[in-house]
């Protein structure tokens, strides 16, 4: 039996998403979430798609090795064990690859070496992928397990947009460059923007904007990516939910020397309690444009800020690209708020770039132009698939082997 299904975990630090795919046709056989691991009141939930029924646990999981244990034993429950000859492989996102993993990689104790290595540069997030994958390989060691890194699809930028102007060797001695995040999904969301069009990811040139709480913008020529907002850390870039995005970096050192704050209240303040949190007090969309609607001052100006700070990347990767062929839109926010879409556009007809507006308003699962039939660039939203990307970079990687 040729063996073509692939696990897929996303390890935080306090909790595992996991979705089970069959890759014979791209199907979705389990999805599930485990969260608040580590505290009393965690909570397993666990959908069969065959039947579409949900099971919910509620209870302490002490920590990833039972969580995932546990997953497995859902898993089984519905016939669809870890111990299955048809699985193929389990796909892991760890969030930071650096320079050095650039494809999806089969990890072995040098790879995992060198993912820790790299935890000075991602402490939230390598962490605890690193977790998920130590636990996954002590339940299926036999299995092979591949790393799908959120940075890869970036390491194709020129170094002209990767590196600070900083001294190179200070700079190469601590790894300080723009290495980007979201790659996963800018990936998918690229070829999929060609894909709706037509045409082959090569001969198309895609700005990409995933707005979710976290949020960044990719400049992609012919499925190669060229620019992207983030930088060495998630924190550069747009306004998102609770980060600030781009700032003067004299502000640290202001707040260092003026208002006292210690580092450790900084990187708070900045990653934490700014973006559209700091601004207004609320970090859902949603809410921001109720209360928007009701007049209040606050709401409409975090709005603002974070549609200025939009409107300026996609200008400047208008300019990087030369040519767009479509803007994408994808994510929690960029699929479903029409008001952003329509007010991160407005006033660029003179790029080319316009809504329809009963194409806007329109609610659905799958992608679609939104842009006028005329339109000079086609505006588009498509949902993105990050567990589809890793599993089918995992199974592009290893199913020839099963």
């Amino acid at each position: 039996m040729h063996a073509t299904r692939v696990l897929v975990l996303n390890s935080g630090s306090s909790s595992l998403k996991y979705q089970l795919l069959d890759m014979r046709d791209a199907s979705r056989l389990a999805v599930g979430l485990v969260e608040r691991i580590g505290e009393q009141t965690s909570h397993l939930q666990h959908t069969f798609v065959g039947t579409g029924a949900t099971r919910d646990h509620h209870g302490p999981i002490a920590d990833h090795d039972t969580a995932l244990k546990a997953v497995a034993e859902e898993l089984a429950r519905d016939g669809l064990g870890l111990d299955s000859p048809e699985l193929a492989a389990i796909g892991h996102r760890v969030v930071h690859g650096g320079m050095f993993f650039t494809e999806p990689t089969v990890i072995d104790d040098a790879v995992l070496t060198e993912i820790e290595r790299l935890i000075p540069v991602a402490p939230l997030h390598n962490p605890a992928n690193l977790t998920g994958v130590r636990t996954a390989m002590a339940l299926r060691p036999d299995l092979p397990q591949v790393a799908v890194f959120d940075t890869a699809f970036h390491t194709t930028m020129p170094e002209s947009a990767a590196r600070y102007a900083i001294d190179p060797k200070v700079a190469d001695r601590y790894r300080v460059r723009r290495y980007g995040f979201h790659g996963t999904s800018h990936a998918y969301v690229s070829r999929a923007t060609a894909e709706l069009l037509g045409r082959a990811p090569e001969d198309v040139n895609v700005i990409v904007l995933h707005l979710g709480n976290g949020a960044s913008a990719s400049a992609v020529r012919g499925g190669r990516c060229v620019d992207t907002s983030m930088g060495l850390t998630p924190l550069e870039g747009l306004v998102m939910g609770t980060r600030s995005g781009d700032l003067d970096p004299a502000v640290i050192f202001h707040l260092r020397r003026v208002a006292g704050m210690s580092m450790d209240e900084i990187d708070t303040l900045l990653n934490k309690r700014s973006g559209l949190f700091g601004l207004c007090g609320d970090n859902d969309m949603r809410e921001i444009r109720r209360r928007m609607d009701e007049g209040d001052d606050a709401a409409r100006l975090a709005f603002e800020i974070y549609i200025h700070r939009l409107k300026k990347y996609i200008g400047a990767y208008y300019a990087v690209l030369g040519t767009v062929d479509a803007v994408a839109f994808t994510a929690g926010v960029g699929e479903n708020a029409a008001f952003v879409r329509e007010a991160a556009v407005a006033g660029l007809e003179g790029l080319g770039l316009a809504v329809d507006g009963e194409r806007n308003a329109v609610r659905s699962g799958g992608a679609r132009l939104i842009s006028p039939e005329d339109a000079r660039v086609a505006v588009a939203v498509v949902p993105t698939d990050e567990e589809m990307e890793i599993a089918t970079q995992t199974y592009a990687l290893v199913g020839n082997d099963g």
